[in-house]
């Protein structure tokens, strides 16, 4: 047991050879069956063409128009490390998924300043599966992930020694990685109010910590939002959501209760490209980026405002996808080994009709889904072993529960998927390390009390 410190390259050098090994293997196979084509697949191109529009012509720009979709963090990352090619730039991504090993194994000693819990949480995240799957996916999940995790590790540290200039620091992380996905763009009020309550009986530091928190973050992604206002006249952080909104939760919610596919509703929303929305609404031809959001925004909501019922219950229903969904298909992706009729869509047939029809048509498939299933199950098991065994600290565990409740809650809805899950499962990891190591603790102890000789009393 280590009462404080860091754990280095060295102590956690097993499980980074062992993440490297994992994530290598999966690359080389993927070049071999697919090559690059599932690599660069779905978002990346999104990506790419602002990335190297900044990187090449100083210019966050998607063909002549001001990138609205894209924060610049990702897309300049993904145009620095793609320079000689998609297979270096997935291999350069692996690096970074290695090191969030070692970061997992940091902010876990931070947390319990415990070595062999670091360790342990180190090898549980080295074979995490969406970790692995998506480390050479060139998506912004890996780079965003490494980020947050610099961040939590500052802040697990202030925590325990209150130096405001760690918090700072952290701040600084949160904003780098609200730049490469913005889904923390809210993180930061959350973490501050979590940061006044839990500092509530300390006056020097329960204004000071939350004030020093949101000052290293808020300027930041209000200087992006600045930029926008001035190049576009939209004042948001991202158009994303916006489009979101309009193309996914709206169409979702009417495709429910019209009873038609999620598919038919986004076509007639014209969500295929933005030929096909104007052929829709010929009028908006003449209408500025924002005059679209305006009208999108406006719709939608509208949808959402008028069966907030059915609205919610499929924001909860995707929050329960990302949580539980194995990824099994984007690793069978990988492999060009998914088949063309695979299941369905969970959230638009519901789980049990999916899973009947994948037992029929793909046994194999549904058996390895299963597997993943469960060690996903096991691993949260486990966590909630490690909460109710103790070892933390209130405020410790706070941040990291709220964590949690917070991707989680973020992550719901028409859009969600399991690579989502992401940034929880360092913590799901860690805290099952927690529950590991207590639990062999109060074995060995039994064991040594079963097996002490019994005490002589005298008298």
């Amino acid at each position: 047991m280590k009462a404080s410190g860091r754990i280095g390259l060295h102590g956690c050098k097993w499980p980074l050879l062992a993440a490297a090994g994992v994530r290598l293997a999966l690359l080389c196979a993927t070049l071999l069956r697919s090559g690059t084509a599932v690599i660069t697949s779905g978002d990346t191109a999104s990506y790419l063409e602002p990335g190297r529009n900044l990187l090449l012509h100083g210019q966050f720009i998607t063909g002549v128009t001001p990138e609205l979709d894209r924060t610049p963090g990702y897309p300049l990352f993904l145009a620095l490390i793609s320079l000689h090619g998609a297979a270096l730039a997935a291999f350069l991504q692996v690096i970074v998924s290695v090191l969030s090993v070692l970061l997992v194994a940091r902010l876990a000693m931070a947390l319990f300043a415990d070595e062999r819990v670091a360790i342990l949480a180190a090898w549980l995240f080295a074979f995490e599966p969406v970790s692995v799957i998506f480390s050479v996916r060139l998506l912004a999940e890996t780079l965003f992930l490494a980020l947050i995790l610099l961040s939590l590790e500052r802040l697990a540290v202030f925590l325990r020694d209150h130096r405001l200039s760690v918090l700072a620091v952290a701040g600084i992380w949160l904003a780098a990685a609200t730049f490469v996905r913005p889904a923390s763009y809210y993180l930061p009020w959350a973490l501050a109010l979590g940061l006044f309550v839990v500092l509530m009986h300390q006056p020097g530091l329960r204004w000071k910590a939350p004030a020093v928190l949101l000052l290293s973050v808020l300027p930041w992604l209000a200087a992006w939002q600045v930029r926008n206002d001035v190049e576009t006249g939209f004042s948001g952080f991202t158009s994303l959501p916006v489009l979101n909104l309009y193309f996914y939760q709206a169409a979702e919610v009417r495709s429910r209760i019209e009873h038609r596919p999620l598919g038919d509703l986004q076509h007639e929303y014209g969500y295929e490209n933005q030929d096909a929305y104007l052929a829709l609404h010929p009028q908006q031809a003449d209408w500025s980026q924002v005059q679209r959001l305006n009208f999108m925004a406006t719709e939608a909501k509208r949808v959402l405002r008028a069966h907030p019922w059915e609205y919610l219950k499929m924001h909860l229903e995707g929050s329960a996808a990302v949580v539980f969904t194995p990824c099994a298909a984007d690793l069978l992706r990988l492999l060009a080994a998914y088949p063309e009729d695979g299941p369905q869509r969970v959230l638009n047939v519901g789980p049990s009709h999916a899973a009947l029809r994948l037992l029929q048509t793909h046994p194999w498939l549904a058996a390895l889904m299963a597997a993943l299933e469960a060690g996903l199950l096991a691993l949260y098991i486990l966590a909630v072993r490690g909460v109710l065994r103790g070892g933390l600290q209130t405020s410790a565990l706070c941040l990291l529960l709220g964590v949690v409740l917070y991707f989680i809650a973020v992550s719901g809805g028409a859009t969600a998927v399991g690579r989502y899950r992401l940034p929880i499962m360092p913590i799901v990891c860690i805290l099952a390390a927690s529950g590991l190591r207590r639990g062999r603790a109060a074995i060995e102890a039994a064991a040594l009390e079963t097996l002490a000789p019994p005490q002589v009393v005298s008298g």
